[in-house]
């Protein structure tokens, strides 16, 4: 089906059938269509179930933030085979981000780049949407800050975000690492971003049940700022490490097959120097299931999809889980935390 819609939806401007996919999928996550697809997209296997974070995932593939940035799709995902999503990134206060056009499409090579710059409809819009998410999917959200508030208040735009969404977020993403809002990688570097993450964990320790917090970070770092970020996640006790973002392309983010290769570099190092104590959720140019088990081998105990949905859709999600399994019973494995890390 999505092959025969395909070229209509690619003559259209990216940003705009991006709008309106996200329409109808509000409309169909609340309509009776809903479960009837996912007789069609879901997949369940055993040996996809994994435990992470203290919760227990159907299957490894999600969703990646930017792709629902205002949270619209919550009803209709858990029928589309995914075994979680990531919402966002969302900031406290509405924005409207950087001028249009500002998403391309590079078909040629089968990637895109954006320069959306935190587009989003402000934090407590967002909550009125988390309240009707559907109670047995796993659901993120991804955090940042206004443009326009001073690097110095940076680390409050966070902790409103985090104290707004932990109740009802299952984990909450801090995003320093998007190439799209001025000075923002600057907090990657270690001494901001240790202070930042303090002061998160802070607020998340005070909690009865403290959330999972997660740090993603940009696959533009060299080794040794690599090596600080498994040194802040350690002396910050947070979850675990989203690797990667999207790659700097001069004023914008490139996403896709070109940052396959990278984005696996950067999981297997992160996984290899902690020893594996780090949980990793690998991103970056997932077309395939063979794309989503080299992450996997290389250290990464789940995945998630973007760009790959936009070139190949909706179905890309059970053919990635159905060619997981083959691999795993190819390979041994029992069971995908079997297969983590073993490159």
């Amino acid at each position: 089906m999505y092959k025969l819609i395909k070229p209509f939806l690619f003559s259209q401007d990216p940003e705009a059938i991006h709008e309106s996919i996200g329409t109808l999928g509000e409309y169909l996550g609340y309509s009776h269509c809903a479960p009837l697809m996912g007789i069609f997209y879901n997949f369940h296997h055993f040996s996809l179930e994994s435990s992470l974070f203290g919760m227990r995932f159907p299957n490894p593939v999600g969703l990646a933030a930017g792709f629902d940035k205002k949270a619209r799709l919550l009803s209709l995902l858990p029928f589309l085979g995914f075994g979680f999503a990531e919402v966002g990134t969302v900031t406290p206060r509405p924005q409207e981000g950087n001028p249009r056009p500002r998403l391309f499409r590079l078909d040629q090579d089968t990637a895109l780049i954006n320069r959306m710059g935190f587009n989003n409809e402000g934090v407590d819009r967002m909550l009125v949407r988390l309240a009707g998410k559907p109670k047995d999917f796993i659901l993120g959200v991804n955090i940042g800050k206004n443009k326009d508030t001073p690097q110095e208040s940076t680390w409050k735009d966070y902790e409103e975000c985090f104290l707004k969404v932990s109740d009802l977020a299952d984990y909450i993403v801090v995003n320093v690492s998007s190439p799209n809002t001025s000075h923002l990688r600057e907090l990657q570097e270690r001494e901001p971003l240790t202070f930042l993450i303090k002061k998160i964990q802070a607020r998340n320790k005070e909690k009865v049940r403290p959330k999972p917090v997660l740090l993603k970070i940009a696959p533009d770092l060299h080794n040794s700022q690599l090596d600080d970020i498994i040194s802040v996640v350690k002396e910050t006790k947070i979850a675990g490490i989203i690797a990667t973002n999207t790659t700097t392309v001069g004023a914008g983010g490139l996403s896709g097959r070109p940052l396959r290769k990278r984005s696996t570099e950067v999981i297997r190092y992160l996984f290899q120097k902690s020893t594996g104590t780090i949980p990793i959720i690998g991103v970056g140019g997932i077309f395939s299931a063979e794309d989503a088990y080299e992450k996997i081998r290389a250290g990464a105990s789940l995945v998630q999809l973007y760009t790959g949905l936009v070139y190949e859709g909706p179905g890309l999600v059970k053919k990635i889980n159905q060619g997981l399994v083959k691999f795993l019973q190819r390979d041994g494995f029992s069971s995908i935390q079997e297969a983590v890390g073993k490159s």
